[in-house]
């Protein structure tokens, strides 16, 4: 009988806040960012709950004007290489970009991290869209856009190759032969592509779950098509109920259109609910967050978007100014929607500063309230899980002790995990290795 349908979950470990001002909040940890104690707390606490993965986001680059978390924060591979030791089943999902680093330590990396894990490694893929990265890797200038994706389907091309160069039985380890490795098994790369030149084989043997499980953010066409194609989970960025529904049908059609099966693509909506004991209490809970923000968060969110252009140098009660140009190498989807809602409304750029300022979110109420629309996407397939933010200091607590029992209750979440590598928790398939297959379609034959 086929198991029904669950919501899957993710917890982004954050530290002092995804914004520029939620380090303010009185109970906020003004160290959280670089603080294990504090990690391997919301680590436990989500494994608690039975979330499938923990989430690390990243990038190369900042400035004076970044984001507090951004500016001072762990590096991913390293703080979850950490709490594999303080969790058992947890999902643990790095972000790193192909732009700056090469496929064959990469390779090695989430090798390492699956095997340290036993078998809950992740790795989601990205790109890199602030130009100025560049600067600290030696290099003239940021990739175009196209460009990048070409570069990751290569990378990824690379990587997978390498974590299959051990087949599953080539480490004999024969003490009586004296035979380590199966040299027959045992597989170089010889990858000679448009942007790397790849020998190996990788000196790492192949994980618990076959391959780390991929993710991607694929927002615009390009990254779209790349992450129907190559991920199993998609971050996605979905602001509302609507924005969800478009999103969802697009990938999974795209999926299909790749000749996949649309159901092991998860599309994961990234969310911050606020939780209280009613829904009058997580209004103010709401309000309470929202009075930390000011117009310098909202100036951060667009100056990110655009390739950390400064709009503080425009009047904040004129048009909108002309930047459409800025957005074509930046992060094209945040872009792309922001311009939309400028024309459609004529809207100021300090209009679009202030909606940018304190987002409410679909996910504001009493556990009930909440569990609902979490519901809501999920059945009317918007999500196949989400990705939660902690907007407050606590919010993860009442989100375990709280919502996961309504969905429980309701048949929408597990119990308990369904195995012990990350595969398994997602419902993935073990990747068969390509060297293993290949001999055994040569006997098929």
């Amino acid at each position: 009988m086929t198991k029904a349908r669950q919501i899957k979950l993710g917890f982004i470990l954050h530290g002092v806040g995804r914004t520029w001002n939620d380090w303010r909040h009185p109970d906020r940890d003004v160290n959280a960012s670089t603080s294990f104690a504090q990690y391997k707390r919301q680590a436990q606490l989500a494994e608690k709950g039975k979330f499938d993965f923990l989430f690390v986001a990243d990038s190369l680059s900042i400035t004076e004007k970044s984001s507090p978390h951004y500016l001072n924060r762990f590096e991913p591979i390293t703080i979850l290489s950490a709490l594999a030791g303080a969790t058992s089943h947890i999902g643990l999902v790095a972000t790193l970009t192909v732009s700056y680093s090469e496929p064959f330590n990469v390779a090695r990396q989430f090798a390492s991290l699956d095997h340290i894990s036993g078998g809950r490694a992740g790795w989601n893929v990205v790109t890199s869209w602030l130009g100025d990265t560049a600067a600290n890797f030696s290099k003239a200038e940021h990739p175009a856009h196209d460009v990048r994706y070409r570069i990751a389907g290569e990378y990824l091309d690379v990587v997978q190759g390498l974590w299959d160069s051990w087949e599953d039985d080539a480490h004999v380890a024969d003490k009586e032969s004296g035979v380590f490795v199966n040299a027959e098994k045992l597989h170089r790369l010889d990858h000679q592509g448009e942007f790397f030149q790849v020998r190996g084989p990788l000196n790492i043997k192949r994980g618990p779950q076959g391959q780390p499980v991929i993710f991607q953010a694929g927002a615009s066409d390009d990254g779209r098509n790349f992450a129907a194609r190559r991920a199993d989970a998609i971050f996605a960025a979905a602001p509302t109920y609507e924005d969800g529904l478009s999103y969802y049908a697009d990938v999974k059609a795209r999926a299909k259109g790749f000749g996949r099966d649309a159901d092991k693509l998860l599309v994961l909506p990234g969310i911050a609910p606020i939780v209280g004991e009613t829904d009058a209490e997580a209004e103010a809970r709401y309000r309470e967050l929202a009075g930390l923000e000011s117009l310098e968060t909202g100036l951060g969110f667009l100056s990110r978007s655009f390739n950390d252009h400064d709009f503080r140098q425009y009047d904040l009660d004129a048009p909108f100014p002309d930047v459409a140009h800025i957005g074509l190498n930046s992060q094209q989807s945040a872009t792309k929607r922001i311009l939309a809602e400028v024309r459609a409304e004529n809207l100021t750029l300090r209009q679009v500063v202030e909606r940018l300022s304190a987002p409410r979110g679909a996910f504001v109420g009493s556990p009930e309230t909440v569990a609902n629309e979490l519901q809501r996407w999920f059945e009317d397939q918007a999500a196949d899980g989400f990705v939660i933010f902690e907007p407050l200091p606590g919010q993860l607590d009442l989100f375990v002790d709280k919502v996961i029992p309504i969905l429980q209750a309701r048949g929408l979440f597990r119990e308990d995990y369904e195995g012990e590598t990350f595969r398994e928790s997602l419902g993935l398939d073990v990747p068969e290795n390509r060297h293993t297959a290949a001999r055994s379609n040569r006997s098929a034959a």
